[in-house]
């Protein structure tokens, strides 16, 4: 674990040995990160959320309150996990079975966002830059600048790096904040470089 002064922990929560968190880091009221897991820089963990063990953040993660991220999830850089949403880590969760060989991994890459009371079912990965809508429940993997929405969650189009839905004219669109232009190809986006 880096030095106090890198990072802030409130004074109620509760940081396990062996955790490893990142250089201007907050992790406020009542959360607790268990034992190796790995925060990055400059992330913001809200108050009452459970990180599991091994659990990796990346850089720049905003994790709103009551959130619980629980062992085998990833999240890459600038992932923004909505307030109350949850992953699982066991398909099929039983009180009186030990399952904890069994957890299925989920790595959400880079720049997604996951909206409040989602639900993530283990072993389903969300793409860069995907849009998880409030509420949905994730039941397949979901590809980069994706959005969800409902349960079982279900796409209802394509979201900018900068969270405006996308409106494709002859396969291309403009993101009308960030002016970015992206190309709908094949059932697939990805951003045009200037």
């Amino acid at each position: 674990m880096t030095t106090e002064k890198d990072f802030y922990v409130h004074p109620t929560a509760v940081v396990d040995e062996g955790c490893v968190i990142g250089k201007g880091t907050k992790v406020w009221h009542f959360s607790h990160i268990m034992p190796n897991s790995k925060i990055g820089e400059n992330c913001n963990i809200g108050q009452n959320v459970v990180i599991s063990p091994e659990v990796v953040l990346g850089k720049n993660v905003k994790v709103q309150n009551n959130v619980s991220i629980y062992t085998g999830v990833t999240c890459e850089d600038d992932v923004f996990l909505g307030p109350s949403m949850v992953f699982t880590n066991v398909t099929n969760p039983r009180s009186a079975v030990n399952r904890k060989n069994q957890y299925a991994k989920t790595i959400v890459k880079r720049g997604a966002t996951i909206g409040a009371n989602a639900t993530v079912v283990c072993g389903h990965d969300i793409g860069e830059f995907a849009f998880i809508g409030a509420g949905a429940v994730v039941t397949k993997n979901i590809p980069a600048y994706a959005l969800v929405m409902g349960n079982p969650a279900r796409q209802n189009g394509w979201m900018s790096e900068f969270g405006h839905k996308l409106n494709f004219k002859e396969g291309v669109a403009i993101c009308p904040e960030s002016k970015e232009r992206y190309r709908l190809q094949d059932g697939v986006v990805y951003k045009i470089q200037p």
